[in-house]
């Protein structure tokens, strides 16, 4: 498939962009890759060795483990992107951060077979976060550099779907083993695998430097972390809604200790029961996002989908909540399933039409992922005072209240079309984004 000289002309591809028959996979298979080296340890492998390793206190490690690595991503998400849009290497700005990230993760995710200590599994897990985010943040950034705008809800969907389809993929592969040592090793093979057949079928433009452009400088590192919201309102909003949003996704995190915890499920029968949650959960995003993502595109709409994923999140969290039966609990995997496919059959595309400067789109993109990845800090260090007061029912009635403020703030971002109105946030350019 080639390019079409229109797009070309028009200035919304570069001519040396990657077939849309090709990219579209093979962002899908790097975030895959992403999600394996990530979600797979996070649902299933910390929670098994830290049970070995700390007994009673495994569930206290898991928070205090898991905070610390969300912090690494929170650092990793904006810098990876600040640094793949200045990469002048051949083989790439996006590619060379996609493959360096992927296989830096496998090799911490490797190591985590020696880890004998909490403190040890702490610090791989960091590293584990940032490595696999600055690949993230690279594929991320591909949107905006070479997707078109007529295709950016179908891309936005299969991204969507990559967080669900990696869990899936790295859970079904470690439940086929039982030995320890060889569920780490089939993570880091799976994740750097699939990192490679993403690189081999992109093609990616070398970063040329802009003459009188500003040195790559701590304050430019400094820079990645922030873009005015006040200067730049409905990027502000997107951010918001992003950071809602994920925080009743990130509920999912404590499943494994949920399901011990009130259905009484051993150690060695968690990863299969993870993995039927987590087929009913991929079933439902899966036939939700392969549908809402092109029906955004057809219908130029996105705030329904957004709207509707925080309506879905909510609701999944409080059957959650109230869970006395397994029955339920897949219930609400469906839901949450549901949720996850709406939001992610738009919220990249939403993100991507509100950015302030595509020659920036790494770091602000990495920026708006920081909107994803401050839940999966912040949640597990609140969650252990919420289970304390009312069990995990009081942390899922928490998280699903943000889903609904969530829903409740996508009102503020203006739909296609219609960015001009001065009811909604304006979307604003050519004002720098640090200011």
């Amino acid at each position: 498939m080639s390019v079409p000289a229109s797009a070309v002309a028009a200035g919304t591809i570069d001519a040396a962009s990657t077939p849309v028959g090709r990219l579209l996979p093979a962002m899908f298979i790097s975030n895959v890759s992403a999600f394996i080296g990530l979600l797979t340890p996070l649902q299933v492998l910390m929670t098994l060795q830290l049970t070995r390793i700390a007994g009673p206190s495994a569930a206290a490690a898991f928070g205090i483990i898991t905070g610390f690595g969300a912090l690494a991503a929170l650092v990793a998400s904006p810098l990876g992107g600040r640094i793949s849009d200045r990469t002048a290497a051949r083989f790439g700005r996006r590619r060379t951060w996609i493959l360096t990230g992927a296989i830096g993760g496998a090799i911490a995710v490797f190591a985590m077979t020696g880890a004998t200590e909490v403190w040890q599994m702490a610090l791989l897990w960091c590293a584990i976060q940032a490595l696999f985010n600055f690949q993230l943040a690279a594929t991320s950034a591909l949107m905006a550099d070479q997707v078109p705008q007529r295709r950016r809800g179908t891309a936005s969907g299969l991204l969507g779907l990559s967080a669900a389809v990696g869990p899936l993929v790295g859970v079904a592969a470690v439940s086929a083993v039982s030995d320890p040592f060889l569920q780490w090793v089939v993570t880091a093979v799976a994740a750097a695998f699939l990192a490679v057949v993403a690189v081999l079928l992109l093609r990616d433009k070398q970063h040329t430097p802009v003459a009188g452009g500003s040195r790559f400088s701590l304050l430019e590192l400094a820079k990645s972390f922030w873009v005015n919201p006040w200067r730049h309102p409905a990027f502000g909003w997107a951010w918001l809604v992003r950071f809602l949003v994920f925080c009743a996704v990130a509920s999912s995190t404590y499943n494994a200790f949920f399901l011990m915890d009130r259905f009484g499920i051993t150690a060695e029968a968690v990863p299969p029961t993870v993995l039927v949650v987590t087929l009913i959960n991929v079933a439902a995003l899966a036939l939700t996002s392969v549908v809402a993502g092109p029906l955004s595109d057809r219908l130029q709409r996105q705030k329904p989908f957004a709207a509707g994923a925080g309506i879905a999140a909510a609701a999944a969290l409080t059957l959650m909540a109230i869970a006395s039966e397994m029955w339920l609990v897949y219930a609400a995997a469906a839901l949450l399933g549901v949720a996850i496919g709406l939001v992610g059959s738009v919220d990249l595309a939403l993100c991507v039409r509100v950015l302030p400067n595509r020659e920036s789109a790494g770091k602000d993109l990495g920026v708006i992922n920081m909107a994803g990845l401050l839940p999966q800090s912040i949640v597990p260090f609140v969650a252990p005072a919420f289970i304390a007061l009312g069990g995990y029912s009081a942390l899922y009635i928490a998280l699903g209240i943000t889903a609904l403020l969530g829903a409740l703030a996508v009102a503020r971002i203006p739909e296609v079309g219609r960015e001009n109105e001065l009811r909604f946030a304006q979307i604003t350019r050519g004002i720098p984004v640090d200011a």
